[in-house]
């Protein structure tokens, strides 16, 4: 089984709300969804799912959101690769290895960055982000909506380039540079989260 043509941008947040600020992922996918960006699609979730495999196979470029217990503050933008094999149990799917799934199961793992945003304190249930995320939230969603701006419209130049030339749509070199560009502002934190 073979994946659809690559169709705009997915962004993938997950985490738990109930977790005070393993709740990162989840809040960016509720500032996402308020600015209503178009050829973006926002899914947010506990964790990643096998299921979610087949979205990831089906766009042209995937970000990750998760919280990140430690390393850059505000966040950290990075590319990810695919990672082959799965683990026992799904529970500790990250975003590698999800790309991963996607090209074994579905021949495609498309352009993907992991947006892992500093959070400070995960061991009470209890909802609300501490004060420094909602700082950290604050930034890291300013610089994903201002990327997937710019995403999409390189994207959007590139399909009617592609299109006047009668090639198949893929990421446009606009697009590519603008990741690679994004992501020199972040660490190596290529699978960031909690877990």
């Amino acid at each position: 089984m073979r994946a659809q043509r690559p169709a705009g941008c997915l962004v993938l947040c997950f985490g738990n709300p109930a977790r005070e600020d393993d709740g990162l992922g989840p809040a960016v996918a509720d500032y996402l969804e308020k600015l209503e960006l178009e050829a973006v699609a926002v899914e947010s979730d506990y964790q990643l799912r096998v299921e979610d495999a087949l979205a990831v196979a089906e766009s042209a470029l995937v970000v990750f959101v998760d919280a990140a217990a430690a390393g850059e503050e505000p966040f950290a933008f990075s590319r990810l690769e695919p990672r082959p094999g799965l683990d026992y149990t799904t529970h500790s799917l990250g975003p590698a290895q999800l790309l991963g799934l996607a090209e074994e199961v579905f021949g495609r793992s498309p352009e993907s960055y992991l947006l892992a945003i500093r959070g400070y304190s995960f061991d009470l249930f209890e909802e609300g982000l501490t004060e420094r995320a909602q700082v950290n939230l604050e930034a890291a969603s300013g610089f994903l909506a201002d990327f997937l701006r710019r995403a999409a419209k390189a994207g959007a130049e590139g399909q009617g380039r592609s299109q006047r030339l009668g090639r198949s749509r893929r990421p446009s070199r606009e697009a590519a540079e603008l990741g690679r560009e994004a992501a020199g502002l972040g660490g190596e934190n290529a699978e960031g989260g909690v877990g």
